[in-house]
């Protein structure tokens, strides 16, 4: 019996990246398994171990996947495009903030489960820190390095607290509190 051919499949790590990630927002960390991510890509088991040799290694990728959405928000932003206008940036940084939560709630919540990964497992504390750093470089232009951190820290606790208490997200209250940052910066 000759042995079966490779089905060329490119696509094939991406789409157990992309698996995984509906896991973990169907069922939380605690149900991704590299069983449950074969299933939800539709390929063998091997292929997952194959690509993600632990499921560290495959929560890695999803956090890294993920965690591209703000990040790429702050550095996209038109509002955010010329440090030297004349511009409020602690408006702009809580609309953006407001625009990042009202998109996809379900998305965000996501996000930060798979960032909140990293307190119990440290393969991920380098991709949760390279989040903040590509966050704080986007701001960086508008202000030195450390408020850029600060802003990004507190962005993250609203963030995280409106998530958390589902209450509204309060635009204008966000504002103050970065410009308070930006006062003291």
């Amino acid at each position: 019996m000759a042995p079966a051919a490779r089905r060329y499949d490119p696509d094939r790590r991406q789409r157990i990246i992309d698996a995984a990630i509906r896991v973990v927002a169907a069922k939380g960390i605690a149900g991704l398994s590299h069983r449950s991510a074969a299933a939800e890509a539709d390929v063998p088991l091997g292929s997952t171990t194959y690509h993600f040799k632990t499921l560290d290694d495959l929560l890695v990728a999803a956090l890294r996947q993920a965690n591209e959405g703000f990040a790429r928000a702050v550095a996209d932003s038109d509002a955010l495009a010329d440090p030297v206008a004349d511009a409020d940036l602690a408006a702009a940084l809580a609309r953006l903030l407001g625009e990042f939560l009202a998109a996809d709630r379900g998305r965000a919540e996501l996000e930060y489960e798979l960032y909140l990964a990293a307190l119990r497992r440290p393969a991920l504390r380098p991709v949760a820190a390279e989040w903040c750093d590509a966050a704080a470089q986007a701001l960086a232009a508008w202000t030195d390095p450390v408020t850029a951190r600060a802003l990004v820290a507190v962005m993250d606790g609203i963030g995280l607290q409106v998530l958390l208490t589902e209450a509204e997200y309060d635009e204008s209250y966000a504002r103050e509190i970065l410009g308070r940052v930006l006062l003291r910066g």
